[in-house]
Order: structure tokens, then C-alpha cells, then sequence
């Protein structure tokens, strides 16, 4: 596979699992009964993410690495909103 694929599926890895994170972040409810497994689960989405983001960034060009970057704050806002609500 040539270097270029490589990185762009790295890249578009990285920008779907940032995605799905935001939505499960997004369909969180606090107040439903499934809230600790919602959040178990958002927790594994973002951990994921951040994982696609640190492969991508291994082999990213310098456009992507400034997008990776976004995603990875992106990720931490997250987080950090949640560990606000406990």
C-alpha cells in the first residue's frame, strides 16, 4: 500500500473516531437509568479516539497534524465537561 493511503486512512480513522465520540457525547443523558453504561461506553469511544489520533499522528503530514490537533481538543473538552458533571 503506498505511504500516502497510509496516512490518509490514518487520518480518516482518527477524524471517524473523533466523530463517533462527539456523538456519543452528544445522546449522553444524565438522567436516564443507562447513564453509567452511556458514559462506560463514551469512555471507551474517546480512549479509542485518542488512540487513532497518537497512530495518525506517526505518519501525518503537516495539515493533518494541525487537524489531529483540533480533534484531540476537541477529545479533551470532552472530557473535561464530564469530569465536570460527577
Amino acid at each position: 500500500m503506498p505511504y500516502h493511503k497510509d496516512k490518509q486512512q490514518a487520518f480518516q480513522a482518527a477524524e471517524k473516531g473523533t466523530m463517533e465520540a462527539k456523538e456519543w457525547y452528544d445522546h449522553l443523558v444524565r438522567d436516564q437509568a443507562d447513564y453509567g453504561s452511556q458514559l462506560k461506553h463514551l469512555k471507551q469511544e474517546v480512549n479509542e479516539a485518542f488512540e487513532q489520533i497518537n497512530n495518525a499522528m506517526e505518519v501525518a503530514s503537516e495539515t493533518q497534524r494541525i487537524r489531529l490537533e483540533q480533534f484531540r481538543q476537541d477529545l479533551q473538552g470532552i472530557v473535561n465537561e464530564v469530569n465536570e458533571l460527577k
